[in-house]
């Protein structure tokens, strides 16, 4: 017995809001960013760390108006099941694989988070904790991990029911799909990815499958290899390190560590892909797949206070969790060159691992790996899953049969530009990027292809669905300069194309012509972050003041005001515009957290402590972010100093951590250093 199924399934969530219309100019904060010594790391990897980067996450819009309230809200999911497991994928979170249930004993495989939270962990800011994570296009989790993708219904061999989901990557120009399906019998759930590269040219590639399971004091991460490529852990920053005792810690236990820390494990070439995550009674996931899959990782919050506090903000009490995760390349810091029109194919296997619990957590780490191995032969013999992968080669290009999902319009839109122009369609006939999908993001650009004029938006309204692929600059370009459709969005949108091609004077000139037409927030906006970027501090306040004025109710633009003021030594103006700002945005955590500093700049003492009493948090705290508790020395360091009309120095600074602890709800630093 196989079978898939599409079922509402509810529970507590929170809304993701809609899109900030405001461009993303700017890269978002990155913890894997380079700059650093990289000891021990190879050659080849460390130059795979360099290529590939993106300089901010356009075309796509940010996802960062969510909120912490919860409600009962309905899911739209697909359910897999066969006599041993029952998998269930989450359609409009990007197709997460949510829970993996084994059967016959009654055990949750994954760490199933019982709510849907949003935090500030991707490249578009949303990221939700749980499950298995689909990651395409760069570094920062998936752009789709919350939002919708397409999904449908089609058979396998012998009529197996295969789950697909596929969508169109946007900044790597890339269509990809994930087949889920679980064969009558089967012990494990197939996984298998295709992605296509249908250009003329290499383009850099990343992938990633981060899988949550449950954290304990007894489980312990299994993987075979012997070293791993560390980062954030230890006294020595980067570098590489012998498993599983690193610095007189074994770190594959991850109650042993202290603080939030990735290592990549360092797997040698022959070696058969996989890892596992066992309890005390040697049973747990374990995951493995085709060669081409080739990085191992694990990633942990630490047992800091500041660790603890993320487990319980992403998710309950009750249910905190590691990440076992398995890419294309050997470390998350790195993109890898795709051939010009290629194809990756590869095939993931999830199931049960039951492995003897004495040799497991025994002290000879060799004997733990092959003892795991051993079972996994029984699980799934390697040799297996190279054959299904090529017995599926044909089912993976043919079409669904039914499509029960559709993901964004932005396939269909490049689909209408080719056919318009004669070019070759850029998906697999096996993918469907229908003409049902389009939608009002879609619609001006729809114009640009039909009528040679970029469509119309009205002004009031939020713009969003932004361009910046050269062949859409150039329709854009030649539309304008010839007189068809120069109103102000087709300026605006010409401003963001020239500015990610470093244009920074027609970018500029752009701008200024849609006010030109028009006076908008959103022009406003874009030339106060030229104007900040060229630090004309002063120049980049007027803009910032004058678009929060046209929109007083718009909390990203605030944000953005509120921090360039702080920035130029401005605290009082932004004190004198908050009155002006809606009363939701006044009452954001992150404008309270603003208010604050700027309280403090000016030594308002009982507004910043009204502040702290009123039980701060900020619904979209970046990780690695440590704002809050900066804020929390800084208040005590500068109380204490005026009071007692002494210096702020090193032995000030010790006494407040000693004497004013961070409170719990208030901490999130990743690490205590």
């Amino acid at each position: 017995m196989s079978e898939l199924r599409f079922e509402t399934i509810t529970m507590p969530g929170a809304d993701v809001g809609p899109d900030n219309p405001l461009p993303p100019l700017k890269p978002p904060a990155d913890h894997h960013a380079q700059g650093r010594d990289y000891p021990g790391f190879p050659e080849d990897m460390v130059r795979n760390m360099r290529y590939g980067r993106v300089s901010n996450p356009l075309p796509y819009t940010m996802q960062d108006r969510y909120t912490r309230e919860l409600k009962e809200r309905p899911f739209q999911a697909a359910i897999l099941e066969n006599e041993t497991l029952k998998a269930t994928f989450m359609l409009e979170l990007g197709g997460r694989l949510w829970s993996l249930e084994h059967k016959p004993s009654g055990r949750q495989l994954l760490e199933t988070n019982p709510v849907f939270q949003p935090a500030n962990l991707a490249i578009r800011n949303a990221w939700f904790s749980g499950g298995t994570e689909w990651n395409i296009g760069t570094i920062g989790h998936c752009p789709f991990t919350c939002s919708p993708v397409f999904a449908g219904r089609l058979e396998g061999p012998k009529g197996t029911p295969v789950l697909r989901m596929w969508e169109w990557e946007r900044m790597r120009q890339v269509p990809f799909q994930v087949d889920a399906y679980l064969p009558e019998g089967s012990e494990v759930l197939y996984v298998r990815v295709r992605i296509v590269n249908p250009h003329d040219e290499e383009v850099p590639m990343y992938w990633w499958s981060n899988t949550a399971v449950p954290e304990s004091e007894d489980t312990r991460v299994v993987v075979p290899a012997d070293g791993a490529f560390k980062v954030g852990y230890g006294t020595g920053g980067p570098g590489h390190d012998s498993i599983p005792m690193v610095e007189g810690t074994d770190v594959t236990y991850t109650t042993n560590v202290g603080k939030s820390c990735d290592f990549f494990f360092d797997l040698d070439e022959g070696q058969r892909r996989w890892i596992s995550a066992l309890d005390g009674e040697g049973k747990g996931l374990v995951q493995t797949s085709t060669d081409l899959l080739r990085g191992r990782k694990l990633f942990m919050w630490g047992m800091g206070q500041g660790g603890r506090t993320w487990q319980t903000f992403l998710s309950r009490p009750g249910h905190a969790y590691v990440e076992i995760q398995a890419g294309l390349a050997r470390t998350q810091m790195e993109h890898i060159p795709m051939p010009a029109n290629t194809e990756w194919e590869w095939l993931e296997a999830y199931g049960l691992m039951e492995a003897d619990p004495a040799t497991v957590h025994g002290e000879d780490w060799g004997s733990a790996t092959q003892a795991v191995e051993k079972r996994l032969q029984a699980l799934v013999p390697r040799d297996q899953l190279d054959k299904e992968l090529k017995r599926t080669a044909t089912m993976a290009r043919r079409r669904p049969k039914e499509i029960v999902q559709r993901g964004s319009g932005w396939g269909a839109l490049e689909l209408a530009r080719q056919r318009k122009a004669g070019e070759t369609p850029f998906c697999p006939k096996g993918l469907v990027f229908d003409k049902e999908s389009l939608g009002p993001q879609q619609a001006p650009w729809l114009g640009l292809v039909r009528r040679g004029a970029l469509g119309r938006a009205n002004a009031k309204e939020e713009p969003l669905g932004y361009m910046v692929h050269p062949t859409w600059v150039k329709m854009l370009e030649e539309a304008v300069a010839e007189g068809k459709g120069a109103h102000w969005f087709a300026w605006l949108q010409l401003g963001v194309m020239r500015y990610q091609a470093n244009e920074r004077d027609g970018a500029r000139q752009a701008w200024e012509e849609s006010l030109k037409v028009r006076n908008t927030p959103w022009a406003r906006r874009n030339l106060a972050v030229m104007a900040r970027e060229d630090e004309n501090l002063d120049e980049a306040a007027q803009q910032y003041i004058k678009a929060c004025r046209l929109r007083p109710g718009l909390m990203p633009l605030a944000v953005e005001c509120a921090q360039l003021l702080l920035d130029a030594g401005r605290p009082r103006d932004f004190l004198k515009l908050l009155p002006r700002l809606d009363e939701e945005v006044r009452e954001a955590g992150r404008i309270r957290l603003l208010e604050g500093r700027a309280a403090l700049a000016i030594k308002d003492f009982d507004r910043v402590q009204g502040i702290f009493d009123s039980k701060l948090v900020i619904d979209d705290l970046r990780e690695g972010e440590r704002s809050l508790s900066h804020l929390w020395f800084e208040y005590h360091e500068q109380k204490l100093a005026k009071q007692e009309k002494v210096k702020i120095d090193d032995a000030l600074k010790e006494r407040v951590r000693a004497e004013f602890p961070v409170p719990e709800h208030l901490d999130f630093r990743m690490s205590s250093d």
